[in-house]
C-alpha cells in the first residue's frame, strides 16, 4: 500500500495542511519544519497526487499539442523544441494528430479543454475561429503554428513559406531553367499555399509562362513525391528543373529521377524545402530551403508558458520566422 500524506502528517506530528504547505514551499512554513517533513517524506518515500495538486493549484501542469501528423523529421523537429520548454518549466505534453481531418481536429479540442491542459499549441490547416470559439474557452492560452484564423486575433508563429519558395524557384531560374514543375502540397494547407504562390510569383516577375500543366499535386510524403515526379517525367517537353515543397517529397522524386537512369542536376536539377537533417547527407545532396524548425516549436512553446504565467497578454500577435536559401549539390551548384 501507497504512503499518503496523512502518514507523513503523523509520524511528523503536524497537519495535512502543514504537509500541503511544506512540500509545495509555502512562506507559511518554517524552515525547520519544512526540512523535517521532506525528511519524512522521502523516508516513507511519499510521492504527492499531483492530479489533487493540480486540482488546488488550479494547474493541470500538462500542455495540450495538435500536430497534422507526427511521422517525418520535420515534426519531430517540432516536439523536439517544445519537450525542451515544457521540461524546463516541470510540464508534461499531450500529443495528438489530427491527420489533417477537421472533426479530429475538434474531437482533440474536447478532450483537451475543461483543465485538463493548461494550454495548447494546435498545427492545423483547418483549424478556423468557430472550433476554437466552440470548443476552447476564452482564457485557455493558445498557440498556432504555421495557421491563421480570420477575424480573430491569436498569438501565431509562421514561416515565410512565401519568401522561400519564391527565392528557391529564382535560384533555379538563374541556373537557366525556363521550364520548371512544382510539386505542390496537400489541398487547402497554409504552407502548400503560400509556396505554390512564391513558386509564382518568381516566374512573374521573370517574364516565365504560369502553366497549369506544370503545378502537379501532391500531399508532402515521400511517395506522392515519387508518383509526382514520374508525371513530370512524362509531359513533352520535359521540365528541366522542379520545385517539391517540402524535402519529403523531393526525396521520393529524386528516387524516381534516379529509376529512370537520369543525372540530377545534369538532367533535371531539383531544389526542396525545410531542409530536414537527411537533406545534406543525399546523393545528391539536396538544396532546400532552410526552416528553423526546432526553434519553430521552442518559440511557440516559449510564447505558451508566458501566457500561462500571465507575463503577457492571451494574444501576443503574430511572429514570422525567415525561411533562407540552402544550395548544394541538386540544383547545379557545388
Amino acid at each position: 500500500m501507497s504512503t499518503t500524506i496523512k502518514d507523513v502528517a503523523d509520524k511528523a506530528g503536524v497537519s495535512i495542511a502543514t504537509v500541503s504547505r511544506a512540500l509545495n514551499g509555502s512562506p507559511l512554513v518554517t524552515d525547520e519544519t519544512r526540512i523535517k517533513i521532506v525528511k519524512i517524506a522521502n523516508e516513507l518515500k511519499y510521492t504527492p497526487n499531483m492530479m489533487a495538486r493540480g486540482l488546488m493549484l488550479k494547474k493541470s501542469e500538462t500542455i495540450g499539442v495538435i500536430l497534422p501528423d507526427l511521422h517525418g523529421d520535420f515534426f519531430s523537429e517540432v516536439m523536439k523544441g517544445i519537450d525542451e520548454v515544457a521540461r524546463d518549466n516541470g510540464y508534461h505534453i499531450l500529443v495528438s494528430s489530427s491527420h489533417s481531418d477537421k472533426n479530429e481536429i475538434e474531437s482533440m479540442l474536447k478532450v483537451m479543454r475543461s483543465g485538463r491542459v493548461d494550454g495548447l499549441i494546435i498545427m492545423s490547416p483547418h483549424i478556423d475561429s468557430t472550433s476554437l470559439n466552440d470548443h476552447i474557452t476564452n482564457d485557455l492560452p493558445v498557440v498556432l503554428l504555421n495557421c491563421t484564423i480570420n477575424g480573430k486575433e491569436n498569438t501565431s508563429i509562421l514561416i515565410d513559406n512565401f519568401e522561400g519558395a519564391r527565392q528557391m524557384v529564382r535560384h533555379l531560374i538563374k541556373h537557366g531553367h525556363k521550364r520548371i514543375a512544382i510539386i505542390k502540397g496537400e489541398e487547402n494547407n497554409f504552407d502548400a499555399e503560400e509556396r505554390l504562390k512564391g513558386y509564382r510569383s518568381a516566374l512573374y516577375e521573370n517574364g516565365l509562362e504560369l502553366n497549369p500543366k506544370l503545378e502537379i499535386p501532391g500531399d508532402f510524403n515521400e511517395e506522392s513525391g515519387y508518383t509526382a515526379m514520374k508525371k513530370i517525367l512524362n509531359l513533352k517537353p520535359r521540365p528541366t528543373a522542379v520545385f517539391a515543397s517540402n524535402d519529403a517529397m523531393a526525396i521520393g522524386a529524386v528516387s524516381a529521377i534516379q529509376s529512370k537512369g537520369l543525372k540530377i542536376p545534369e538532367d533535371i536539377a531539383i531544389g526542396g524545402f525545410d531542409d530536414i537533417p537527411i537533406a545534406k547527407y543525399l546523393k545528391p545532396s539536396l538544396s532546400s530551403v532552410h526552416v528553423p524548425i526546432n526553434n519553430l516549436g521552442t518559440n511557440a512553446a516559449i510564447k505558451l508558458f508566458k501566457m500561462i504565467k500571465n507575463e503577457n497578454n492571451l494574444s501576443d500577435g503574430k511572429t514570422v520566422l525567415p525561411a533562407t536559401l540552402v544550395v548544394r549539390e541538386s540544383c547545379g551548384c557545388l
